[in-house]
């Protein structure tokens, strides 16, 4: 098969530039001396985590109990379940353990922690919880100089709860662009949760474990003492919110909608595609950047960046047009019916989530891309 025989819209993914970012993640976490545990929400493909964890990632991280379930079904054990647990959902992952599977979960509040321990003293299960820090304010955790730190800490020592350590995630990075903010905002996300592992520490609380990470502060920190492991996920497919962020370039966005010129309105400067928000997901992530990409940037079937971009959406109809509004340039002329187009995603998790499977490209010598296996992903909680 080539290009032109697949479907569209479909969900490309090129391989060297995926592998390529694997590395570069991979490689920067070697020189700190920390594991990195890759955060698999991005893609929910057990191919790509096992490329990850070929590359030299310790565990995985997920954001649902059927990512967990997925994951340890194909071998890997070692799973951060990183979203606070609530009482409802504690037989799913104690099913998980019952199975084998290293699964740790995580708790901010006293209620979720007295939950946690009651199902494990009526059921047996030995849970393993990490207490999730704020380190910017940016959504859920501790204050890591709170009183309530310590009063959660003291609740995960009973029965066979134990508690594993500290965990944060420095979300407000993506609302960055400046590589001192960055840095700054790493270093904080670092220092509180050392902090935090350091009070526990002192009660004669056990905190093993300080898990940081997003993808802009992973790649961002100067140094990471104190901490043993870093969480990133989008890094290793990209998209144009990172982009705007600044660490990383168009060049290394590996995932791609492949879609196809279906119409013009010509008085408008619109190419119509059969990509819509259906296929790019909703998702506007870079509307209040430095830089808005509408619903996503327009290259050639080659991966070339051209100067149009997905300006608007409906759900299987997207617009196309020139990223320069005063254009005059027939758009029909220079996108006819039936043209392969690819658009590079706002927010690679959002859009990946549109679609059942990847389809790899390979590149080759003369440039042009070639089509290697189709891996599925998979949905659900």
């Amino acid at each position: 098969m080539q290009l032109q025989d697949l479907s569209t819209p479909a969900a490309l993914i090129e391989r060297q530039r995926m592998t390529r970012n694997i590395e570069r993640m991979q490689q920067r976490m070697n020189q700190f001396g920390v594991t990195f545990r890759p955060h698999v929400k991005t893609t929910k493909c057990i191919e790509i985590a096992k490329a990850q964890i070929d590359a030299g990632a310790k565990g995985i991280t997920v954001s649902t109990l059927k990512e967990a379930e997925q994951f340890f079904s194909a071998g890997i054990t070692d799973i951060l379940y990183a979203v606070g647990m609530v009482a409802p959902k504690l037989k799913q992952a104690a099913a998980l353990i019952d199975q084998g599977c290293n699964l740790k979960i995580i708790a901010d509040n006293a209620d979720s922690a007295k939950a946690i321990v009651a199902f494990s003293q009526a059921n047996q299960t030995p849970f393993e919880v990490w207490i999730e820090i704020d380190t910017d304010g940016h959504r859920s955790g501790v204050n890591p100089e709170s009183d309530e730190l310590l009063t959660i800490g003291q609740l995960l020592q009973q029965g066979n709860v134990t508690l594993g350590g500290v965990m944060t995630h420095a979300g407000s990075s993506y609302d960055l662009h400046k590589p001192d903010a960055l840095m700054a905002l790493a270093e904080q996300e670092r220092r509180l949760s050392v902090l935090a592992a350091t009070r526990l520490r002192a009660t004669q609380l056990p905190c093993k474990n300080v898990s940081v990470g997003s993808t802009p502060t992973a790649l961002s920190a100067q140094m990471l003492e104190g901490v043993t492991e870093v969480r990133a996920g989008v890094y290793v497919l990209f998209d144009l919110v990172m982009t705007n962020v600044g660490v990383c370039t168009t060049e290394d966005i590996a995932l791609s909608v492949l879609t196809t010129v279906i119409g013009h309105q010509r008085d408008k400067g619109w190419a119509i595609v059969d990509a819509g928000w259906m296929a790019m997901s909703r998702d506007r992530g870079t509307q209040n950047q430095s830089h808005d990409y509408g619903y996503g940037q327009v290259c050639d079937s080659n991966g070339k960046l051209l100067n149009y971009h997905m300006s608007g959406a409906n759900q299987e109809h997207g617009i196309i047009s020139h990223v320069n509004p005063s254009c005059t340039a027939d758009i029909s002329a220079e996108l006819p019916i039936g043209t392969l187009l690819r658009i590079l995603p706002n927010h690679a998790c959002a859009t990946g989530a549109q679609f059942p499977a990847y389809q790899v490209v390979e590149s080759t010598d003369e440039g042009s891309p070639a089509l290697g296996p189709t891996w599925p992903r998979f949905y659900g909680w």
